[in-house]
């Protein structure tokens, strides 16, 4: 399958390089109607109205997006603070005014007949801040839109487990009193499940022990959400806010049988009880104060409480309870953010900024655990769990965008001033500053063709779980906080290359270079104990190719192929052996049914095939993804996770009564998770080897039946 995918990718490589060549005369022409000049009048945009989307059956805005040739939608949003969050798209030249409240779902809730057309922002042009982003999204809505209603319900089937997903959200949009709004909710009755074997081996290679794991994941998850907005005056203000409760159960059966003479088999009960609450409420201000100076206030407040409850109870032959431990944990975290935005146009072919945000994060943890070996309950004591964890930060921003004729530059300095505290079972105070300077030029001699380059510093944003200790049951393991960690930065040297050739095709290939200093990884606490730390200097290379082809030439009428890919290689000192080895990735999949194409690995490729019968108003697709293993090295084990390859396919209509019908197939090939993890006497690759654990994790096909609408 591999080999297969390869071949595919490598042929339609070919015909982008091709097509290159061949533009002149296959694809030389005027942009369409369908895509006109933007309000920003820059070689920069490319703007696609409404009617440009009818081909495609779109529902939302979402749907929308997803179709634009050469954009990617960014929705990750895990960092603190406002600006580190930022997405790539914008609703009216403006970010959303919230973090937690993903662009997916904030784009699903807008209906397709709102969009009055989507401009694709490629570099710096004036009054628009890319937030690091080379290439941002502007939704530009329709003026005194109707009501309008939009609704979505459908279940889900999988294979490995017995009862049936619902989902559904509803939200209108409306004016009232000159208040444009969107209220929506939304519910998920969840149901999953994993059907895991596993073989251990000794330090030999001989198979010692069988395991068979299963386990089923049931929650409900549901959503609340109302943003608003209104001219008061010569001040628009808007109101973001959301509200999540979600609850999961997931139990998990571990029959384990030795191979070795004088072993019993054994059964080990899992199970995990969580309840998650989000509340976000965000309030943004902008006016002009001068003709020629915009502002900007930003006040964000969010807090989460998690609980949880973890347990392990293991059987002996006779189905007699031997060992028995339970973990309660409980955390709260909270964020204020407050920002103040200046943007001034008072020279000519400038745009100079402004911008300082102050924010305070906290996180308070607590575990009480016990275990008992048949001797009666004890309690354990977790070094680092009981703590809590507060920052306070400032940032500051100058920045000047400077465009003469095909060539805009973009440039400018932030420092970032920050205080972390801990207390509890730890006691510390440190204090940090950064510079960041950045800059970025784009060259443009015409609309269909792109050069840009950027350097910039970045800093990371620490993760306050990292700061925290907690037990994990299933690894029989243990995972340290470190209170110690500082933000690694790094040094990003980027350069691209576009090519477009009409509305509908794009090929766009960047390479990258980033230095990395205090890289965070795991760092060896003892002989067979690590915690998050910084490690030294790495660096990180590759190239990412991006592609949306049409397939008219190959004469399948209606159908494209977008492509993306990604090589890389990385290196850093390994503070175990003292040589060079790739950066560590993470613990965990990404995410089956679907790839994620983001981590420390070889590569990651892709390919999204869409075909549209607009006459018959049917379209159908596949989506194929893979990227190549990733390792975690521990400082007494190395866990290595291999996703395979995910099949995911749909069809829909919306030939009936204007509502889009949908058939979604996810992991139509019940794809093999594969774990391998090898735990050894002493240090990794400095003792002989232990046992190695592997397993396969299956987590069935899947099988989705949604409608959708709007009136």
């Amino acid at each position: 399958m591999k080999i297969l995918l390869a071949h595919i990718l490598i042929s339609n490589l070919f015909v982008a390089v091709f097509s290159v060549f061949y533009s002149i005369d296959t694809y030389a022409q005027t942009i369409s109607d369908e895509v006109i000049d933007s309000e920003y009048a820059s070689d920069h945009v490319v703007d696609y109205t409404a009617g440009y989307f009818n081909k495609f059956q779109p529902n939302n805005a979402l749907d929308m997006l997803e179709q634009v040739p050469g954009f990617v939608l960014d929705d990750v949003n895990n960092n603190r603070g406002y600006s580190a969050s930022a997405g790539n798209v914008l609703i009216d030249g403006r970010r959303p005014g919230s973090k937690e409240d993903s662009l997916a779902a904030l784009l699903g809730r807008i209906p397709a007949s709102q969009v009055d057309r989507i401009e694709l922002i490629r570099g710096q042009v004036s009054g628009v801040d890319l937030r690091g982003h080379t290439i941002v999204a502007n939704i530009v809505l329709v003026n005194n839109s109707p009501a309008t209603v939009r609704w979505e319900a459908g279940m889900r089937r999988n294979t490995i487990v017995d009862r049936l997903l619902f989902r559904g959200n509803v939200s209108l949009s409306d004016t009232w009193n000159g208040i444009e709004f969107n209220l929506g909710a939304s519910g998920d009755r969840s149901s999953t499940g994993e059907h895991s074997p596993e073989n251990v081996f000794n330090g030999a290679n001989q198979l010692i022990e069988r395991r068979l794991d299963d386990s089923t994941e049931r929650g409900i998850k549901s959503n609340f959400n109302l943003n608003a907005s209104s001219l008061f005056g010569i001040t628009l203000l808007q109101l973001n806010s959301r509200l999540s409760i979600n609850t999961e159960k997931e139990p998990k059966d571990s029959v384990r049988t030795p191979l070795v003479i004088g072993i019993d088999p054994r059964t080990e009960k899992f199970f995990d009880d969580r309840k998650d609450t989000e509340f976000e409420i965000g309030i943004n201000a902008e006016r002009l104060i001068t003709p020629k100076l915009l502002g900007k206030t930003i006040f964000l407040y969010g807090i989460e409480d998690d609980s949880e409850v973890s347990s392990q109870t293991r059987f002996n032959v006779l189905d007699e309870q031997t060992f028995f431990r339970i973990g309660n944990s409980d955390s709260r975290e909270q964020e204020a953010i407050g920002r103040i935005e200046l943007s001034w146009t008072g020279l000519d072919s400038h745009t100079i900024q402004v911008n300082v945000e102050g924010a305070y994060n906290s996180l308070d943890s607590e575990l009480f655990q016990t275990e008992d070996d048949g001797s009666g309950s004890v309690e354990v004591i977790v070094p680092g769990a009981n703590t809590r964890v507060e920052e306070y930060r400032g940032d500051f921003l100058l920045r000047d965008s400077w465009a003469f004729d095909q060539l805009e530059l973009d440039y400018g300095i932030g420092a970032e001033v920050s205080t972390i505290k801990q207390t509890g079972d730890e006691n510390l105070d440190r204090n940090f500053f950064f510079l960041k300077p950045h800059g970025l030029a784009t060259w443009t001699p015409k609309q269909d063709l792109q050069f840009q380059a950027r350097l910039a510093r970045e800093v990371s944003q620490l993760n306050f779980e990292d700061f925290v200790s907690a037990s994990n049951f299933q690894d029989n393991d243990l995972a340290l906080g470190n209170p110690n960690l500082r933000p690694d930065t790094t040094w990003i040297l980027e350069a691209s290359h576009e090519r477009r050739f009409n509305q509908n095709s794009v090929i766009k290939l960047t390479a990258f270079h980033h230095w990395i200093s205090d890289v965070l990884d795991l760092l060896p606490i003892t002989t067979t104990f690590e915690a998050p730390g910084n490690i030294g200097d790495g660096r990180r290379w590759g190239v990412i190719l991006e592609s949306t082809l049409p397939l008219e030439w190959a004469g399948l009428s209606g159908a494209k192929l977008n492509i993306k890919a990604r090589w890389q290689d990385s290196t850093v000192v390994d503070p175990i052996t003292g040589s060079n080895r790739r950066l560590s990735g993470r613990k965990g999949f990404g995410g089956n049914p679907y790839i994620s194409f983001n981590g420390e690995n070889k590569y990651a490729v892709i390919l999204d095939y869409r075909q549209d019968f607009q006459e018959a108003k049917v379209a159908w697709g596949m989506n194929i993804g893979t990227r190549s293993k990733r390792t975690v090295f521990n400082v007494n084990e190395t866990d290595i996770y291999d996703e395979g390859i995910a099949l995911n396919t749909f069809i829909e209509t919306t030939r009936w009564l204007g509502l889009k019908m949908q058939l979604i197939g996810e992991n139509l090939t019940d794809l093999s998770q594969v774990r391998e993890r090898t735990i050894y006497t002493g240090e990794r690759n400095l003792s002989p080897v232990d046992i190695t654990e592997v397993s396969q994790e299956f987590e069935g096909i899947r099988v989705t039946l949604a409608m959708s609408g709007s009136f």
